[in-house]
């Protein structure tokens, strides 16, 4: 009974914060813009107006544009559901292999960079081009910054990574910090946020993800927008719990789980500030340098798979 109770708080927990997060996200912003800024709880309020509203669909949208919304969400769900969290009990998930939900990431990029296109709109077009530019180039520094720890283990599944990143002495650290810089860089990417993109922008020239979902409105654009704080959340448990697993349970008992929880939180909320440090430290990079970035984030992880060989 307990294992199932587990289970459920697993599947559900990345739906439910991911908007506390995004809010999370937004109010430090404002505050280092010297703005009061939207509650935190901001993003449920948008998501449950979208859920109201009717929706507008092109004539020319095929069932890419119809149902990609369902899909990505979907995959979003079943990454969430197999990622370690609050626990390292889960080991026998066989969606939780390091190559599986790099390649369900890579699924739910495709479906969307493909709604991007299916109307022919050329904001969608160019987007979707940039997008796949940028998750062609990303995929090789966030393989290789969670390889580094697949190697220690001499497994991909992501729960035994955890569990022997945690017994990992003091001399193994530097390379896995090493590692988390590199994954931060993907993340920042694959989760289109700065210097890589803006999230809040509206600008036909800079904006990548927005320009993508430019068509959609009401119930579709509410779940592609859920879709990606989903992402971010998922990129934010696995950049703490996969480089810094302290605190994850192996035990059923409530206080565990409870305490495993509240740690969860806490590390996520840290990383939050990191990253709205980061946006609100830096500018938005010009396309043409942000491989650059990249090459420097394959870099990083490729120096802290030797070091940990």
């Amino acid at each position: 009974m307990k294992s199932a109770l587990i289970w459920t708080i697993q599947i559900i927990l990345i739906p439910v914060l991911s908007p506390l997060f995004t809010g999370i996200i937004r109010k430090i912003k404002a505050g280092f813009q010297n703005r009061v800024g939207a509650k935190i709880t901001q993003p449920y309020y948008d998501f449950w107006k979208l859920f109201q509203k009717d929706e507008v669909i092109s004539q020319d949208a095929s069932w890419v544009f119809k149902f990609a919304p369902y899909i990505i969400f979907a995959v979003t769900i079943m990454i969430g559901a197999s990622v370690p969290l609050f626990t390292s009990i889960f080991s026998f998930n066989l969606l939780s292999d390091l190559l599986v939900v790099v390649y369900l990431i890579a699924l739910a990029t495709f479906f969307l960079a493909l709604a991007g296109m299916d109307v022919g709109s050329p904001f969608g077009g160019f987007a979707s081009s940039r997008e796949m530019t940028m998750a062609a180039l990303t995929e090789g520094g966030l393989i290789s910054s969670l390889l580094a720890l697949a190697l220690a283990a001499h497994s991909t599944n992501l729960f035994s990574m955890v569990h022997s990143a945690s017994s990992l002495s003091i001399i193994s650290f530097p390379p896995v910090l090493l590692a988390f810089f590199a994954f931060l860089i993907a993340m920042l990417s694959e989760t289109a946020h700065f210097p890589f993109d803006n999230p809040a922008t509206h600008l036909e020239l800079t904006m990548i993800h927005e320009a993508m979902i430019l068509e959609y409105s009401g119930k579709r654009l509410a779940l592609m927008e859920w879709a990606a704080a989903n992402k971010f959340l998922i990129f934010l448990a696995l950049g703490v719990n996969m480089f810094f697993p302290w605190g994850l349970t192996a035990s059923s008992e409530s206080t565990a789980i409870l305490t495993a929880l509240f740690l969860f939180l806490l590390k996520v909320l840290i990383l939050c500030l990191l990253v709205a440090v980061l946006e609100s430290s830096m500018a938005k990079f010009r396309f043409f340098r942000l491989p650059d970035l990249l090459l420097m984030s394959f870099i990083l992880s490729v120096i802290a798979i030797i070091l940990m060989i």
